[in-house]
């Protein structure tokens, strides 16, 4: 099991009261296939999308979307055209391919639940996938609360969904650990004063992201390591 504290003082003061989690790429293992089928959306309307600017697109609310779909194919680029296509493709995969979990999130939840401590999913997802896939893992009822960034005025990096979720369960979100693997959730909990702690799934952090964060798990389980 490994854990590396990067900012170990920003915890120091108040005890973790709850745990935020974003969903895709962190609880279910589905990032990958956002980054595929965002390149295969692309590709249906001309595009060339590196396997790099798709990595860009993961956690991404619709503002910061259009932003960036703009950045790479200029203002010819839709964004809601290519998302309403990667949806389509991606649900059609995993119709025939269900989601899995990631590891070590049944150990974390049984950890939470036996100290007490409140869980809440803070997804940029619609509610009602993420309702299907956690269901489908039979972990939906194992979360206090459920928070959808597609609710909101402003997606993630922007703070609004951390700040949602800590707000559910009654807490400051200095008192709530914010679980991520990609750049735009951990920024979106650092602007939100919870203690952002990233378990990479497609990419490492690199000097953007390592200042925000609090700690850094190579799983879920090894968060255990953090609770009181």
């Amino acid at each position: 099991m490994s854990l590396t504290m990067y900012n170990p003082q920003w915890g120091a003061e108040r005890p973790i009261r709850g745990v935020l989690f974003d969903m895709d790429g962190l609880i279910v293992d589905t990032e990958k296939y956002y980054t595929r089928f965002w390149q295969e959306a692309a590709a249906c309307y001309g595009f060339t999308m590196t396997p790099e600017q798709s990595l860009k697109m993961r956690g991404l609310g619709s503002k910061a979307g259009v932003d960036m779909i703009r950045s790479f194919f200029g203002p010819q680029g839709d964004y809601f055209q290519l998302r309403a296509k990667r949806i389509q493709l991606m649900e059609a995969h995993l119709s025939r391919h269900p989601v899995e979990a990631k590891p070590g999130i049944g150990e974390l939840l049984t950890a939470l639940e036996a100290r007490g401590i409140a869980a809440a999913v803070t997804s940029s997802s619609p509610r009602e996938r993420i309702e299907r896939y956690l269901t489908g893992l039979g972990l939906y009822h194992r979360f206090q609360k459920i928070c959808s960034g597609r609710e909101l005025a402003n997606g993630k990096p922007a703070p609004d969904i951390y700040l949602l979720g800590a707000e559910t369960l009654g807490l400051d979100p200095g008192e709530c650990l914010a679980l991520e693997d990609a750049p735009s959730g951990l920024l979106s909990a650092y602007r939100a004063g919870c203690l952002p702690v990233m378990i990479p799934d497609l990419s490492l952090p690199d000097e953007t992201t390592l200042p925000l964060l609090y700690a850094k798990a190579d799983t879920l389980a090894d968060v255990i390591q953090l609770l009181p």
